[in-house]
């Protein structure tokens, strides 16, 4: 028998554990792979929700964690940040001696991942290459592809870009988004069968989820980050007059994310919203489940983007930072303007669940990747004398 490879699974924020949560369960069940897994960044932080408890609930074994997260959260501590994970990290890779990186998306986190793999010879794996945003974020993307080996993108659209940017045909493969897996087991029992309340806890107004309600996530955009503050109140402004329920989950560590998490804190303590309950973070499924029985998603997240037009929840998109991004027929976008919002808002409460798209991904993508490394991996060599 073949003898174990080591796939080196790096998660460094919050979202990212539900993107690959899937993927991380084939590759520990696979016979031909070992995982290693590496938890970073702010998906060690309290204040962004830590994924540390559901990852460790899920049956995943930490190996190694990675504080690295400096505050200020503006564009220099961001920098900085990705400046420390790249020494943690190759630390880190070098104790672990794995066989291949697994490094996703396009945060700032992401690239020290990247830089600490790839100047050590490490066989680097990509996942989400080849989409566009049009800020920081799609630079961050494009430099991980240029570094990275492998590449698992999630539509032909992408890895149309990824080949246009030179990588190897034979390494390039689209299997869709492992976040998708989940949504598909969702749609088999999408019941929400617990309190969000009892269960989560959050703060602000007693919301009944057995209500028509909405759901909100916002972060700030990189780029824009001096605008967070002003860009949430106008989301909170609208959200509030409207009067419906909403469950607002906090932003993620982003330059620009003091600004809007001190928008929805001075807000709430002067306004004091009756119809608003504003959580961290849940489990995935949890998170699903609250979703596809919402009314709407209303932000900037890429959930929008992909999880919802798997499910056919209808979405109110705001502002740039998912500029460009291939997107179902579920999406309204709208720029940071109160009425547009508002208008927005009202018209996706009357539009039915019944615009569902496969662009990213049909269910199945996890087991695909964790395959496709079993064979692919045997190609690639370390050449690191440890």
């Amino acid at each position: 028998m073949d003898k174990k490879r080591k796939i080196c699974a790096v998660i460094t924020a919050r979202p990212s554990y539900s993107r690959v949560k899937t993927l991380l369960q084939a590759i520990k069940e696979h016979p031909l792979l070992e995982l290693q897994l590496v938890v970073a960044g702010s998906a060690l932080l309290d204040r962004y929700g830590s994924a540390v408890d559901f990852i460790k609930k899920d049956g995943f074994i930490i190996n190694e964690k990675v504080f690295m997260v400096l505050e200020g959260e503006n564009k220099t501590a961001m920098a900085k940040t990705t400046g420390l994970g790249v020494m943690e990290l190759s630390n880190v890779f070098y104790n672990l001696e794995p066989d291949a990186v697994l490094t996703i998306a396009d945060r700032f986190e992401t690239i020290a991942t990247s830089i600490a793999a790839a100047y050590q010879n490490i066989p680097l794996i990509h996942l989400q290459g080849g989409e566009v945003t049009g800020n920081i974020d799609e630079k961050v993307r494009h430099a991980n592809t240029k570094l990275a080996d492998i590449h698992f993108v999630t539509s032909e659209d992408a890895k149309e870009r990824v080949l246009k940017m030179g990588e190897d045909e034979n390494y390039v493969f689209n299997t869709g988004c492992p976040s998708i897996d989940l949504a598909a087991t969702i749609l088999k029992n999408p019941t929400l069968d617990y309190d969000p309340i009892q269960k989560y806890g959050g703060v602000g107004a007693d919301v009944d989820p057995s209500k028509d309600y909405i759901v909100v996530m916002q972060h700030p955009v990189t780029t824009e980050y001096n605008e967070a503050k002003k860009d949430v109140l106008k989301t909170l402004e609208v959200v509030d007059a409207l009067g419906i329920p909403t469950f607002w989950f906090w932003p993620n560590v982003d330059a620009g994310a003091d600004g809007t998490s001190n928008g929805i804190r001075s807000y709430r303590e002067k306004h004091q919203p009756k119809n608003i309950r504003f959580f961290k973070n849940m489990e995935p499924f949890d998170f699903l489940r609250l979703l596809i029985n919402s009314k709407c998603l209303v932000g900037n997240s890429s959930v929008g983007i992909r999880e919802c037009s798997f499910l056919g929840v209808p979405v109110v998109n705001i502002g740039t930072r998912q500029n460009k991004r291939l997107r179902g027929d579920n999406i309204i976008d709208v720029p940071y303007e109160v009425e547009a919002i508002k208008e927005a808002i009202s018209e996706q409460l009357t539009n039915p669940k019944n615009k569902q798209s496969s662009i990213y991904g049909n269910g199945d993508s996890g087991v695909k990747i964790a395959e496709i490394l079993s064979e692919i991996t045997l190609r690639f060599h370390k050449t690191i004398t440890y």
